[in-house]
């Protein structure tokens, strides 16, 4: 093998690395604060026929539920959902324009809420021209398709797992501050029930004045 091959083919194994990296760049995942007795919605515009789907999670705050409401670019209303933890919702868009959805913790007076919602839009593009089936794929495409596909696996797979861990972090603080405030009540019960018995007791072995009146003749 000359040097002409081998850098033929550290070129072709850069090209493949470049398809994979920008094959995962898609789609909008975002985590944010939705406060008390508030409302946020998020805007898309969208080409008719492109498969959409829209999957949301609460991580924290109260009974971890928030309503969901997602409307066409007319205000029909394409999915409505309320008080719900976790979902996921596809549909085609059978319009363009733009697209909104919201999420609502508007029923809620005192706790705050973390959403985390991915929206995708459209398919993956295919990383080669052969996946199209006009040509067969080499066994360098093939292999890295594989490749693609088992690594997209994994970061849904990761994206699951961080959720649950900051979900469960979060119920294990909620759970320890409880136990805190818990804590703290009865050591202020016992103190204040000690300080009785001192004085109950005090008052059982205080001694009692007495008053003596003469009467004279």
């Amino acid at each position: 093998m000359n040097w002409w091959s081998v850098a033929f083919m550290h070129l072709k194994w850069a090209q493949l690395l470049f398809a994979l990296l920008i094959g995962f760049v898609w789609g909008s995942e975002i985590t944010f604060e939705l406060p008390d007795n508030a409302k946020q919605c998020f805007y898309e515009d969208i080409i008719q026929g492109t498969k959409c789907t829209l999957e949301f999670q609460v991580i924290t705050g109260g009974h971890y539920d928030v309503d969901c409401r997602m409307e066409d670019p007319d205000g029909m209303v394409l999915y409505k959902e309320m008080k719900k933890q976790y979902d996921s919702f596809t549909f085609t868009a059978s319009k363009n324009g733009t697209y909104k959805f919201c999420f609502s913790n508007e029923f809620s007076t005192f706790t705050h809420k973390t959403v985390y919602f991915d929206f995708q839009v459209g398919d993956d593009p295919p990383l080669f021209p052969s996946e199209n089936g006009v040509t067969a794929l080499t066994q360098m495409e093939s292999a890295c398709v594989s490749i693609h596909e088992a690594l997209k696996s994994v970061i849904d797979y990761q994206t699951h797992f961080r959720l649950r861990e900051a979900q469960g972090r979060s119920r294990a603080e909620d759970l320890n501050t409880r136990v805190a405030y818990w804590s703290i009540g009865e050591a202020v019960i016992l103190l204040v029930v000690s300080i009785g018995q001192v004085l109950l007791l005090k008052s059982f072995f205080s001694d009692k004045r007495t008053t003596t009146t003469r009467v004279g003749s």
